[in-house]
């Protein structure tokens, strides 16, 4: 089995995401790639995870927990999308790290599937945005208590990815920015389902949609329908072009809730990123999706 986990992150369109997933369900299905609805996992999911801390997994425990979510479909590969895997959105920045228990936990479920293919999918989100929309929903009063004392210019996502690499080295990464999606959105899905490049999935321009003018999106489907034989490279750049000058001004700009935070603050910290974002895609069985 090809066992594909999209762990979020918080806050980068992982309910769409899922949603995008299940309306190509039939097609996928087809092609031998179940997309079980998120009822049927999610909480079997936790729970095995929780059992997976105190004990080894039963011997049949792997082939019981798929006979519970394909509930008889027949599958090669398999998508689950939870973004709670490795915790609550007010609980994911410990000791100065993003999803420090996500090493822990996939190293666990890597001992459970341990004869499949398990390949993680993870968005990665400036933490200029990031952090504050944590701490959003965080019970904390400021930025400071919700990060424990830790340095937000030290917080790297690449600490995050090289820690699971060194815990499950069998586990492979699929990562990207999640400011890059509307770019690379159709991409995503297909890679989550291990289509070729260039398949047609339904929804492919879902997140671009909500970003740019309906004046845009026509004349955005326009112009691919006058230019059938573009690359995937081709599109983005007329994505971008179509971007430049019919983006939504409401929809791609955010407020920020980070008390004490200043513009230089957040410019910064968004360098750190870029930076940090090199070093990802360095990072040994790590397939970073770029525009």
């Amino acid at each position: 089995m090809q066992l594909v986990l999209h762990a979020g992150a918080h806050f980068t369109e992982e309910e769409r995401v899922m949603r995008c997933l299940l309306r190509n369900k039939e097609d996928f299905s087809k092609r031998g790639v179940a997309v079980p609805g998120p009822g049927k996992y999610r909480t079997l999911l936790k729970e095995t995870l929780a059992a997976l801390q105190d004990a080894a997994p039963a011997v049949d425990a792997r082939d019981v927990m798929l006979d519970l979510i394909l509930d008889e479909e027949n599958a090669d590969r398999m998508i689950l999308s939870h973004m709670f895997l490795f915790g609550a959105p007010r609980a994911c920045v410990r000791n100065g790290m993003i999803y420090e228990s996500a090493p822990a936990r996939l190293a666990d479920l890597a001992k459970l599937f341990v004869h499949d293919d398990i390949e993680v999918f993870l968005a990665l989100r400036n933490p200029a945005t990031f952090l504050p929309a944590l701490f959003e929903n965080a019970p904390q009063e400021d930025m400071n208590a919700f990060l424990r004392g830790a340095d937000p210019f030290a917080i790297r996502w690449s600490d995050t990815i090289a820690a699971i690499r060194s815990a499950a080295p069998e586990i492979t990464i699929t990562t990207w920015c999640f400011e890059d999606m509307p770019m690379i959105w159709a991409q995503i899905i297909r890679e989550m389902a291990g289509l070729e490049h260039g398949e047609k999935i339904i929804g492919g321009f879902d997140l671009l949609s909500d970003i740019m003018s309906d004046e845009g999106m026509k004349r955005f489907r326009a112009y691919l329908k006058s230019h059938p034989t573009m690359t995937e490279m081709q599109k983005r750049r007329v994505i971008s072009a179509f971007l430049d000058k019919f983006a939504i001004e409401d929809e791609i700009e955010e407020e920020l809730n980070a008390p004490g935070w200043t513009e230089e603050t957040i410019d910064a910290l968004t360098d750190l990123y870029e930076e940090d974002m090199h070093n990802v895609a360095r990072i040994p069985g790590v397939t970073f999706i770029a525009p």
